[in-house]
């Protein structure tokens, strides 16, 4: 046993094993505060509020919004194992023929809009997260997994198709787990004990180690980091992606939370939170700044070519919420003609905006290339 919880005997004979069973937060003893960690709730803290600025000021900001969830449900899938690519989801064509990859990102980005909207109607607590779980894992992978319920069966961490004997990690029993929960569930709301991203690094924290679904845990771990910054109004919309850096620091990722169980240490866990916070704040700055950047560069070059008519500034606005585009799927969108968009496309073509793709032999798609290249970065 340590400061953050004990080891449980469960079964007897071969059939024996430990599950762990994590004590409430915040830690009894209270968190070692050394000049480092507060040094990085600082900065940390600086980043998030120099994003929600430069969020409140970018020209488009709903557009940027959606290409962002699209990231951020991109590279939170891809820790798990999801085999896609940014072109992948923003294919225009993966409605009629996506895969089993793309499907999972796309329920990811339904279960981060729907959570975001339900928060305005109810408190970040596990009716919510249930819910967004259910969106998540709706008819996707993991479909036979009790979609929106916690889980009422042991499950364990370990190589694929490993037996419990074989695990690196056994999440707390079910009795255990749905103590745990409810003790995660009034520490959220009602905690104002330490800085709000020493909180959040916290709960991320008992979320992964409590892993009270069958399948789709990190994935509402991750979100969850998101839904508690916006309900402590530390961010007004979903433009931080913490992912990223976990992704690049993957196996310390694991490793970090893996040490608090361990051994108990809390504060290496929140110093590494509090770096991925402060790097994907000021991995979000600059992405606002290239593409606000882009947008003014192209709408300069427009007006003297292609932007006297409404139809070409309705173009412009639909490639940057869809930066690969079909001509025939864009007409239907626009409510244009087929012709109409080919001649605006070509103007587009020219001007450097649009360029044609070489993979789709049947159809006629662009992309949006300097768009796409700074939103490609780290997936």
């Amino acid at each position: 046993m340590n400061r953050s919880g004990t080891f449980v005997n469960n079964l007897s004979g071969d059939a024996a094993y430990q599950s762990f069973k994590p004590n409430p937060l915040p830690p009894s003893d209270g968190l070692m505060l050394s000049d480092r960690l507060v040094k990085l709730v600082a900065e940390a803290n600086a980043g998030l509020s120099a994003l929600q600025t430069a969020g409140n000021l970018i020209p488009n900001t709903d557009l940027f919004v959606s290409m962002y969830v699209r990231k951020e449900a991109l590279i939170s899938s891809q820790i798990e194992g999801t085999q896609c690519t940014l072109d992948d989801i923003l294919d225009p064509y993966n409605d009629v023929n996506a895969n089993l990859d793309v499907s999972d990102v796309i329920h990811y980005v339904n279960a981060v809009s729907y959570a975001l909207d339900r928060l305005s109607d109810l408190p970040l607590c596990l009716r919510l997260l249930k819910e967004t779980h259910a969106v998540l894992m709706h008819n996707v992978r993991g479909e036979e997994k009790n979609p929106g319920e916690f889980r009422r069966s042991q499950n364990w961490i370990g190589a694929s198709g490993c037996a419990i004997k074989d695990a690196r990690y056994i999440p707390p029993n079910v009795e255990d787990m749905n103590e745990a929960l409810s003790q995660l569930e009034k520490y959220i709301n009602e905690s104002e004990s330490y800085d709000v991203l020493i909180r959040t690094a916290l709960i991320h924290y008992q979320f992964e180690t409590i892993h009270p679904f069958l399948d789709g845990n990190g994935r509402i771990g991750r979100l969850l980091i998101l839904l508690y910054l916006v309900e402590q109004k530390k961010l007004d919309k979903p433009i931080l992606y913490v992912s990223y850096f976990l992704k690049k620091n993957q196996l310390e990722y694991y490793d970090r939370i893996s040490e608090v169980r361990r051994t108990g240490d809390y504060e290496q866990w929140i110093i590494f939170f509090l770096e991925a916070v402060k790097a994907a704040c000021e991995d979000s700055l600059q992405t606002i700044r290239e593409l606000s950047a882009l947008h003014e560069a192209n709408l300069r070059i427009i007006p003297h070519s292609a932007r006297s008519t409404d139809t070409s500034s309705a173009l412009f606005a639909y490639i940057e919420q869809h930066p690969i585009i079909d001509i025939g799927k864009t007409a239907k969108a626009l409510d244009l003609s087929y012709n109409t968009v080919s001649a605006l496309v070509s103007k587009y073509e020219k001007l450097g905006i649009l360029q044609k793709t070489t993979n789709k032999a049947r159809n006629k798609v662009y992309e949006y290339k300097a768009y796409l290249d700074i939103l490609r970065k780290d997936t």
